[in-house]
């Protein structure tokens, strides 16, 4: 069983504490038949890697991320994939495998189809607030704009 983090707001640990970690709704068709998704990556060697998304989603307001450590099945359903392009379904073991053996994985995202019980949480854990990526993984050093910038990288 491979151990995986999600990045979740400071706020919602004592609830995810209690009762694991809720599945968001997902624009339906966007990542196949799942409507409703837990984002997540697998814990690699590399730190960076696996806490890359904490400096992007707090552009969407959140104060202090946490990481949320669980394990789910190797045999479970899970969709991986570069954020901007087409995910790739298949079991939980693959997708680790397949972020493991890319030279960069950075904007790499894994999708879990339901929710994860409170009983598969390994820990919660505070993390640095200034780690990885905004706008998208190759941006830094560039100055944001509303061009079509991330579909160049790609």
């Amino acid at each position: 069983m491979a151990l995986f983090i999600h990045l979740a707001s400071e706020k919602q640990t004592a609830s995810i504490r209690r009762t694991g970690i809720r599945a968001q709704r997902v624009r339906k068709g966007a990542y196949g038949d799942f409507d409703r998704v837990v984002f997540a990556m697998p814990v690699t060697n590399n730190f960076y890697v696996s806490h890359q998304w904490l400096r992007e989603l707090k552009r969407s307001g959140q104060r202090t991320t946490f990481g949320v450590y669980f394990r789910i099945p190797d045999e479970q359903d899970v969709m991986v994939g570069h954020y901007n392009q087409a995910h790739l379904q298949m079991t939980a073991s693959e997708a680790v495998g397949l972020i493991f053996n890319l030279p960069s994985a950075e904007g790499y995202e894994i999708l879990i189809p339901r929710r994860i019980d409170a009983d598969e949480i390994h820990s919660i854990k505070s993390l640095p607030q200034v780690l990885g990526w905004r706008y998208y993984p190759t941006a830094k050093g560039r100055k944001p704009c509303g061009c079509r910038i991330r579909e160049a990288y790609g």
